[in-house]
């Protein structure tokens, strides 16, 4: 079929009389489009006839053509000809001006769905915007046009706006829209104000700032005065919070002409310019969080005044919620609201918008704490019995953001801020310095805090919230909305409802006594959840009075067929038991006995619910074992099975086997049902069945059991290999435990089956850390079991690591194990010497991999033995620093250092002679003091300290960064040994001549940090900030050191450093910035490459911010910081962009207030990483391998932003989510990551 007779048969069809005839053909005709959007180009004369006939049935008598033609004009709009759109929007512009209600309407809806619809990319939207635009312009500008006009052609202006900033702006539009908007703000239709209003705001960002400038001075500031109207004050403040959500940046700098006049503005006698003057404090306090602080001390009162506004209420004298609260009388209660209660009062929408200010605050000030609990903290309870629900629930929800900033920010002391004059909070300031490490400090301080307070306004916040939740009447909603506050509380301050047990045991008991709906299961679960942790923040004593009341309904929701119910209340009795350990004798915890027991024994059991079933099983046995033991034990019959998910039960085993003794029979069964799970295939779960084994095998009273070995080691063997390092690690520990526990049995079985495939893994390189310990403590437990074997084990570990290939073998790992082997058996330790130390000799003609094993095996042996007997050991250890070979060289200066460490006296003063008299073997000697300063013991190198200190620091003064490093490595530990001698020393040279000297001095100094003493830290405080000075020094070497000092710091002892964030941060966000100075090119052959020398430094400061917003989030300016974390996503390292990324992730979780307001600001770099690399024909597969990478970063970050995010508040994230949402590429990824 042609294109041309397709599109005359569906013309034919959109004029028919047939209604059904005329909807179809559109719907046909936007198949078409959608299937092969070609298929409508053709010949123009019939396109135009195509476009005329669907611009007919726009005015269609009948709606559902009218729609389906205005969606079709969607379609159409994307593939039409620019002559064809300038057809199709005058048209639908002289719609929407006709007279004509109905046509008016849906020409309005044309215009919009053509808008909405336009690609984002592409010239089709440029072109649309540049013809659609300053048609609309003109007519808001025609004084003819009817209201309802000009609304339609403002939102389509929204939309414009909005989707296409710059398609609008640019080229400049004929006429400038700030001007022509500016006369609807006197509109005297009020839709059409509110309209205007919106439009407006959302031009001001693309608008010069000689127009806003005009707008403030013409409409803004003179309509704040007291003596402009009401109206245009209502006017004027809706601007004003409008504005600022679109440009903070323009307002900010204006904000303290603007805000003096709102604050007079809410006090004039008007609810709805009341509502909207505290809804554009709001506004300012989010948005311009650094401009607004002046004013904070007057907007806190202004909130504190109208959350309490209620002139309905005869008796508002500031105490009547407590009245009311206390009313005994519920009838009366009731009675006396309802005569109060007017359809018409408004007033709530003030005091709702009062408490979103007052919310506003709480959320972006943790600064504030202490103060919001002296002055917004009473206010906000005594208005938790506010009449109005929906006030009352918004109180509640401000009041569970106070407690959890106070659970992220209030932990620590907090100095008190003076806000304001007029509310004196100042004069609660005390300084702070070394004496914050005393304890009774801090408890003093705390009390003074935010915990403190709270714990001082528990009583009546408890009072007046269960007051409130305790009538038979009260809503599920407010019942979950109470339990969830109190759940806040006791995370932020456990143990504080121990004066409140009566009413929470009497609403949760009239709560869990009703049957769970699909409405109310929330609610049970919510209330379940609180019990769980009331239990485990409180004392036995304070409940056990309450439990014969709440135990009988707690036990009735065990049976409930509701699984997630089911689960909930096995966890609160999985607490109780746990909070009243011992429990002995009690029906209640039979009857818990009885229910998990059949839970478990049933197969169609919720895997949730049997999960939280043995669970609790675990807790009875550990927490009520006489209960227990009475039993039968058939539970365990159930929990160790072999089908389906066995991993809680694993779980459970190990839990029980660490804290009972129930018999050998049930160890042994449990290792048995373990040894079935091994053998299963797949890797999920393995690791807790070792953890469960290992702790089993401990537990045997009378011996494992003769047969254990023979059939354990087989399954044990299969692991022994570098394929699964954690594995292979709970592997040697558990031989480790059968050898030391059942030596007899278990050593044959090792010898025989085991020990090769331990020799073949034991020299590779991929064993280190906790396996490497692992595989040093089997050979300890084999020697100790049959101490023959040792002088077999030295020769086959060097044997099988020679055979291996060089890139497979550790000669390091071989000589740890040959150590492990000598110091476990000590007789063949002089045989072990004399068999290595021949081939190091200047006459032995071994090959270099055996003299480098050779060294690195005496090495570890003089690290315990006195080599002084041979000390022609060490001399020829020293001869090899003139090998040629590297390998040789390190081995050497690692044999060299640890064989000083056997007998200081004799061997160490050849090492410092070296450092001082030779050039060629100064590094290497370096490293051999390296291995003796790391290796000796505290005791030793107090004894040396002094004898090593100068020659340390006369070779700091290396320009050569290797040698520098070593050198404050062991200038960092010296001064561990004697603080009060070496740290001045240090500190005296931080203002050296010499560049190479001041970066070893900080990097010395961070080494020190891994000293956790006290009195270390009271020495090093007063010094520290000399230390951390040297972020301004000249050179950037000693710069980019300094940084990695600080975050050393922030890592190790933020205690020291909070206090001084304020003059320490400034520095460190220096650094962030690119500097294009270090920037150089650098000639490659033919090409030409960019270098940036101050990366690496820019790199550490980045990662400095991300340890500090782990350790020092409470003395963050937040602001500040986000103002250099969003351009790092901008930054030409990929590496910055990550760290970014994670960061944004972090600040999402524990400041979402502060970062939720500046997602459009990251929006556009978001947006680039996630398009990923450009492939140009010099793209190799590594480019696109790190852009993949860096894409599954920012998604993370994305993923974790955007459930933080409200939505409308951001609009440009809001459409970044969307688009990604539906993105072939990463929109089912970005989902899971959502958890959508």
């Amino acid at each position: 079929m042609t294109k041309s007779y397709l599109m005359n048969n569906l013309i034919e069809k959109m004029q028919s009389p047939d209604q059904d005839f005329r909807f179809m053909s559109l719907n046909d005709l936007m198949t078409e489009i959608k299937m092969d959007p070609t298929s409508f180009l053709g010949e123009e004369a019939i396109e135009n006839k195509v476009l005329k006939q669907v611009l007919q049935l726009v005015e269609d008598k009948i709606s559902e053509v009218k729609n389906q033609a205005v969606k079709c004009l969607g379609q159409l709009i994307k593939i039409i000809r620019e002559v064809q759109m300038d057809f199709v929007v005058d048209k639908l512009i002289d719609f929407s001006a006709s007279k004509d209600d109905e046509l008016r309407d849906i020409s309005g809806l044309a215009l919009k769905t053509i808008t909405s619809e336009l690609p984002p990319d592409g010239k089709i939207a440029e072109k649309a915007c540049a013809k659609l635009a300053p048609k609309l312009l003109a007519q808001i500008a025609n004084s003819d046009t009817p209201p309802e006009t000009l609304i339609e052609t403002l939102s389509i202006l929204s939309i414009l706006i909005s989707r296409f900033p710059t398609h609008v702006s640019s080229p400049p539009l004929p006429v400038e829209p700030l001007p022509l908007l500016t006369p609807l703000l006197s509109h005297p239709r009020p839709a059409v104000r509110k309209r205007a209003i919106l439009t407006l705001s959302q031009f001001v960002p693309v608008s010069s700032p000689e127009l806003f400038t005009g707008l403030l001075n013409s409409d803004v500031l003179p309509c704040l005065t007291t003596a402009a109207s009401i109206e245009k004050q209502r006017t004027t403040v809706q601007l004003v919070a409008a504005v600022v959500r679109q440009s903070a940046g323009q307002v900010a700098s204006v904000l303290g002409d603007i805000v003096p006049g709102i604050l007079k503005a809410v006090q004039r006698d008007d609810d709805e310019l009341r509502e909207g003057c505290l809804q554009a404090l709001e506004a300012l306090l989010l948005r311009c969080p650094a401009e607004i602080t002046p004013f904070l001390g007057s907007i806190v009162q202004t909130g504190n005044q109208y959350i309490k506004y209620d002139p309905n209420y005869a008796g508002d004298d500031g105490d009547e919620d407590e009245e009311m609260a206390d009313a005994e009388d519920e009838d009366e209660d009731d009675a006396e609201l309802d005569e109060y209660s007017d359809d018409e009062d408004t007033s709530y929408k003030i005091r709702r918008s009062a408490t979103k200010l007052l919310a506003a605050i709480v959320g972006t000030r943790p600064e504030l704490l202490t103060t919001l609990y002296k002055e917004v903290s009473p206010v906000l309870i005594s208005r938790f019995g506010d009449r109005e629900e929906t006030v009352r629930l918004e109180v509640w929800a401000t009041y569970v953001v106070l407690l959890n900033q106070t659970g992220v920010y209030g932990g620590l002391p907090h100095q008190t801020k003076d806000v304001s004059s007029s509310t004196n909070v100042g004069s609660g300031k005390r300084k702070r310095g070394s004496e914050e490490g005393m304890e009774s400090d801090i408890v003093e301080m705390e009390d003074k805090g935010p915990i403190g307070l709270l714990r001082a306004q528990v009583p009546a916040l408890a009072k007046a919230l269960l007051n409130q939740l305790k009538s038979t009447k009260t809503a599920p909603a407010t019942l979950q909305a109470g339990f969830g506050l109190l759940h806040s509380l006791l995370v932020v301050l456990p143990g504080s409802l121990s004066g409140q047990v009566t009413p929470i045991v009497s609403t949760s008991k009239s709560i869990l006594s009703q049957a769970p709906t699909t409405s109310t299961s929330t609610l049970h679960l919510t209330c379940l959840s609180f019990l769980a942790l009331f239990f485990s923040t409180h004392p036995p004593p304070a409940f056990s009075g309450a439990l014969p009341t709440l135990t009988p309904v707690l036990l009735k929701t065990l049976g409930e067929r509701h699984p997630r119910v089911a689960s909930e209340s096995f966890r609160v009795f999985s607490a109780l038991l746990n909070a009243m350990k011992p429990v002995k004798n009690n029906d209640w915890a039979d009857r818990v006995y009885d229910e998990a027991a059949s839970r478990l024994s049933k197969n169609d059991t919720d895997a949730e619910v049997r999960g939280c079933a043995e669970d609790t099983i675990a807790d009875l046995w550990i927490c009520a074992t006489e209960v227990a033991k009475s039993k039968n034990r058939k539970e365990w019959e159930s929990i160790c099975r072999t089908a389906g998910n066995t991993e809680g039960a694993v779980k459970v085993v190990t839990k029980v086997a660490k804290e009972v003794d129930i018999g050998d029979q049930w160890v042994n069964g449990c290792v048995e049902w373990l040894m079935v799970l091994m053998r299963k295939s797949g890797r999920s779960g393995k690791t807790d069945v070792f953890n469960a084994l290992e702790t089993l095998l401990r537990r045997y009273q009378s011996g494992i059991p003769k047969d254990l070995p023979p059939a354990l080691v087989p399954q044990i063997k299969n692991y022994i290999s570098t394929s699964d390092i954690s594995l292979l690690s709970h592997s040697l520990i558990i031989l480790a435990s059968l050898l030391e526990l059942s030596p007899v049995g278990t050593f044959p079985e090792v010898e025989r089956d085991v020990l090769p495939d331990v020799y073949n893994i034991a020299h590779s390189p991929l064993v280190s850390g906790i396996a490497l310990d692992a595989i040093l403590v089997f050979f300890a437990a084999l020697v100790q079991a049959d101490g023959q074997i040792a002088t077999h084990v030295v020769p086959n570990l060097v044997a099988t690591a020679e055979k291996a290939p060089k890139t497979e073998s550790s000669p390091g790992n071989v000589a740890k194990c040959v150590g492990q082997v000598v110091k476990t058996q000590y007789s063949i330790a002089a045989g072990t010497i004399a068999e290595f130390s021949k081939h190091i000799k200047s006459t032995s003609k071994s090959k270099p991999s055996y003299v480098v094993l050779s060294l690195f095996i005496l090495g570890e042996l003089g690290r315990f033995i006195d080599m002084s007997p041979q000390s022609e050991v060490f001399t020829n250890a020293i001869e090899h620093f003139a090998a040629e070979q590297e390998e040789i060289r390190t081995a050497a200066a690692f044999a060299a250092g640890n064989i000083a460490i056997g007998n200081l006296n004799q061997f160490l003063p050849a090492i410092l002679k070296l450092v001082q008299s030779d050039a060629k073997k100064r590094l290497l000697s370096l490293h051999a003091l390296k291995e003796v300063v790391t290796n000796c013991s505290q005791g030793q190198l107090e004894g040396v300290a002094d004898l090593l200190w100068v020659p340390l620091f006369e070779n700091s003064d290396n320009s050569e960064e290797t040698t520098r490093n070593v050198a404050a490595a062991c200038l960092g530990k010296l001064t561990t040994t004697h603080p009060s001698r070496y740290l001045p020393q240090l500190h005296a040279r931080i203002r050296d001549e010499n560049a190479a000297t001041r970066a070893t001095v900080v990097s010395a100094i961070r080494y020190t940090f891994a000293d956790t003493a006290q009195s270390y830290d009271e020495l090093l405080a007063p010094l520290l900030m000399d230390f951390l000075s040297l972020m301004e020094d000249e050179d950037l070497t000693v710069r980019r050191l300094a940084l990695s000092a600080l975050n050393s710091a922030a890592r190790t002892k933020p205690h020291l450093i909070r206090e001084h964030l304020s003059s320490l941060l400034p520095n460190l966000y220096t650094e962030t910035v690119i500097n294009p100075d270090l920037i150089r090119t650098v000639q490659m052959g033919p090409w030409t490459h960019k270098v940036d020398d101050g990366l690496e430094a820019r790199k550490t400061a980045y990662e400095t911010m991300y340890t500090l917003l782990d350790t020092c989030l409470t003395k963050i300016d937040l602001p500040a910081f986000l103002g250099r974390v969003l351009p790092g996503l901008s930054d030409d390292s990929d590496e910055i962009k990550v760290i970014c990324h994670m960061m944004l992730f972090r600040l999402s979780q524990v400041a979402p207030a502060a970062v939720s307001l500046r997602l459009d600001e990251a929006t556009p770099q978001l947006e680039k990483t996630m398009k990923g690399a450009t492939v140009t024909k010099d793209t190799v597969k590594q480019d696109l391998e790190r852009a993949a990478e860096l894409q599954r970063s920012a998604l993370r970050a994305v993923a974790a932003l955007s459930k933080i995010n409200t939505p409308g508040v951001s609009p440009k994230f809001d459409a970044f989510v969307e688009e990604l949402k539906k993105s072939p590429t990463h929109g089912a990824e970005f989902k899971d990551l959502t958890g959508a």
